[in-house]
């Protein structure tokens, strides 16, 4: 790193210890840079190691200082117009509201912050800032510092904007992250990850067909996801509790056989037939040409009802497509027996004729 710095400048660098008082920064020289570290919480206060961007505020006593932002109450004239010149963030107490918005104290400076630029996101009524210290960015610094215009929002959207690449980084597609359930929806829920909503959507909760995410879901719920979709340039990221499940067609081949039996229920009506539910997370149809007394015009939903039971008869497994057709019983039982009459000789060959074996005895 260059040994002369200039007042102002940003650099990148390297945290290389920290006190209950100081973090000291590698300056790739003979001395180290020294941070206060009142400027952050126990929460942000970077670690051992960290990269982290500082403003070279001067040398004091041989020590090189920096600051992450300017502390409005020691700011004076050139420091103000310093970090105006050079982006540093400063410290300003909102001292009452005005009209269009609100006058800001930094130093021994007044500041003008616009409604439009006072938070981020989240909206509050102003009296919510009068009396707060917050940190703000100088748009606007003319006439000799007379007229000062400040953002406080600058200052939310580059946190956001810094917080959402550091997510994007970690939850990415495939990624298995944590989430709580944040509120329920027709459609699925929002869960939330390290503070980012998520969507689960409904067709991702489980297996089976669910109409409602209440029935198994609740607020409040900590769950493990998996990130199926990543659209952070949108903020959009798709997240699923499905894909974490054994799919029940992996071994639908070892649970059922062709010409089995078994007694289901409608799960779903469509225009072409029956969904029958013969299992967690597998259904069957039974087409429309195969139910009896009905047409290819029949509006099977003013015949049948989801939750109806029905005895159907396996007819056809395609595993790898998760399809399974199937019949009636009835139908099946019907032209097993028709066939059985049918495929039946009497002693001399011939086709089996009832009549004729009745004129026989």
């Amino acid at each position: 790193m260059q040994n002369r710095l200039e007042i102002g400048q940003k650099i990148e660098t390297e945290v290389v210890a920290v006190t209950d008082s100081t973090v000291f920064l590698d300056l790739s020289a003979k001395s180290e840079g020294v941070l206060d570290r009142a400027e952050f919480t126990d929460e942000n206060c970077p670690k051992e190691g960290d990269k982290i961007s500082v403003y070279f505020t001067g040398e004091v006593q041989g020590e090189m200082r920096f600051t992450t932002k300017i502390s409005g109450g020691k700011a004076d004239k050139s420091m103000i117009e310093n970090a105006w010149k050079n982006h540093i963030p400063v410290e300003g107490n909102v001292a009452s509201e005005i009209k269009g918005g609100f006058e800001v104290k930094i130093g021994g400076s007044r500041a003008f912050c616009p409604y439009s630029q006072m938070g981020f996101k989240k909206k509050e009524e102003p009296a919510f800032y009068v009396g707060k210290t917050l940190t703000f960015m100088i748009t606007e610094y003319k006439n000799d510092g007379r007229d000062i215009l400040v953002s406080n929002r600058q200052i939310g959207e580059s946190e956001y904007s810094a917080g959402l690449a550091k997510l994007a980084a970690q939850i990415t597609e495939g990624s298995l992250v944590e989430a709580t359930v944040e509120s329920l929806e027709k459609f699925g829920a929002f869960v939330n990850i390290q503070g980012f909503r998520a969507l689960l959507p409904i067709s991702e909760i489980s297996m089976d067909r669910i109409n409602n995410a209440a029935d198994v879901l609740e607020v409040g719920q900590e769950l493990k996801v998996k990130v199926i979709k990543a659209d952070w340039k949108n903020e959009r990221v798709s997240v699923s509790l499905k894909a974490l499940m054994k799919d029940p067609w992996d071994d639908v081949e070892d649970k059922f056989e062709v010409g089995t039996k078994i007694d289901g229920e409608i799960s779903r009506i469509a225009d072409f037939g029956l969904f029958i539910n013969l299992d967690k997370g597998i259904d069957g149809l039974v087409h429309i040409s195969d139910l009896e007394d009905v047409s290819s015009n029949t509006n099977l939903r003013k015949v049948y009802k989801t939750g109806q039971k029905m005895s159907v008869v396996i007819e056809k497994i395609d595993a790898a497509n998760k399809r399974i057709s199937l019949v009636p019983a009835t139908t099946k039982e019907q032209d097993l027996t028709a066939a059985k009459y049918l495929s039946s000789q009497d002693d001399d060959g011939e086709t089996y004729n009832p009549f004729a074996a009745l004129l026989k005895k």
